[in-house]
């Protein structure tokens, strides 16, 4: 069954925020766990091996993608001490523009992929619906490219579960509660690894 919220007009703001958390809550507790551990295993084994990991979204899904370049590069960097390569392929809104009007909107991840990514790299899509051209393009030519694909996604069965090697769905048609979601699954990833270098008795110690 779908999840879409809202169904109905809300009097007021304490009944909507009740009914956002419980639809935030039913697609939380939905997430795959075993598709979120491969995930979380393919993004962990790419900055060991010192792979190129690029991060792309529309929209909210857009500041995701920044806000993962953030938590990975700053956290990771300074508890891992590794050489992370992670690009955010929302970030130069310079390209990003000169792209969308002189070629077009389709092409503004696919080129930027195309110009610097390499085999056994790494893409990572956020996208609420799955089915952005942008999106989808930019996971074509990935997997032209021998990269792996990683996504997540708000609905079901969508155009780029096809098209990815591991794909997270929520199975949630709001924008803004699957975006709260793909941050919550970004910040559990993110900290997970920069945990596992600790043991018991230094985790407290640490800002997380």
């Amino acid at each position: 069954m779908k999840n879409k919220f809202p169904k109905k007009n809300y009097k007021n703001i304490s009944s909507y925020y009740d009914d956002y958390i419980l639809s935030l809550n039913q697609s939380l507790d939905i997430v795959n766990r075993e598709n979120l551990e491969k995930i979380t295993n393919l993004i962990d084994k790419s900055i060991r091996l010192n792979s190129n990991i690029f991060i792309c979204g529309n929209g909210g899904s857009s500041s995701v993608s920044n806000h993962f370049l953030c938590d990975f590069q700053k956290g990771l960097l300074i508890d891992r001490k590794l050489k992370l390569k992670t690009y955010s392929l929302t970030s130069n809104t310079d390209l990003l523009t000169a792209i969308a009007n002189d070629i077009s909107y389709e092409d503004i991840f696919s080129l930027q992929i195309e110009s610097l990514a390499k085999i056994n790299d790494l893409l990572i899509v956020f996208s609420v619906s799955g089915n952005s051209k942008n999106i989808l393009k930019a996971c074509k030519i990935a997997k032209r490219k021998k990269m792996k694909v990683i996504s997540f996604v708000g609905f079901q069965n969508s155009k780029v579960k096809k098209l990815s090697d591991f794909c997270l769905e929520l199975n949630n048609y709001n924008f803004g509660v699957s975006e709260d979601i793909f941050q919550v699954l970004m910040h559990s990833i993110s900290q997970y690894l920069r945990q596992k270098k600790y043991n018991n008795n230094k985790i407290y110690a640490k800002y997380f």
